[in-house]
């Protein structure tokens, strides 16, 4: 199986318009997609012979997706449009694209963001992306 550069695990902003256009979040050095459940506990011991080893059994339970990013900060349309989202805790429509598997699209809301730098260099953000919706997935080269 080939192997996928980390650099193009993306996630894309939606611009509202119809057609919707898709672009990258800017200068996201880091990143990581995170596809959890939380557990049910369905554990029940055996009635009929209770001195029986009790097995734990368990069910998915609420589903989460979520999209963590950090690097450099760039400004531009691209960023603006983050920030506004931000700002005004909105949802918005975007794509995380994971290479080799497809595309994940629906809507989302940022639950974290913050700014940071040293006193030299450039100025550092971070960013967590979670899904506000149930998520469209679509298989490479579908």
């Amino acid at each position: 199986m080939p192997q996928h550069k980390g650099r193009l695990l993306l996630i894309k902003i939606g611009n509202g318009q119809s057609p919707e256009v898709f672009q990258n979040v800017c200068g996201i050095q880091t990143r990581s997609f995170n596809l959890s459940a939380s557990e049910i506990d369905t554990t029940i011991p055996d009635c009929e012979n209770p001195g029986n080893a009790v097995v734990r059994t368990a069910e998915p339970g609420i589903v989460n997706r979520t999209f963590n990013g950090s690097g450099k900060w760039v400004s531009g349309a691209n960023s603006s449009l983050l920030l506004d989202h931000v700002t005004n805790a909105t949802t918005f429509s975007a794509q995380v694209v994971v290479p080799g598997l497809g595309e994940y699209e629906g809507e989302w809301m940022v639950s974290e963001f913050e700014f940071s730098g040293e006193m030299e260099g450039n100025m550092d953000f971070s960013a967590t992306f979670v899904a506000a919706g149930p998520l469209e997935f679509t298989a490479e080269g579908s």
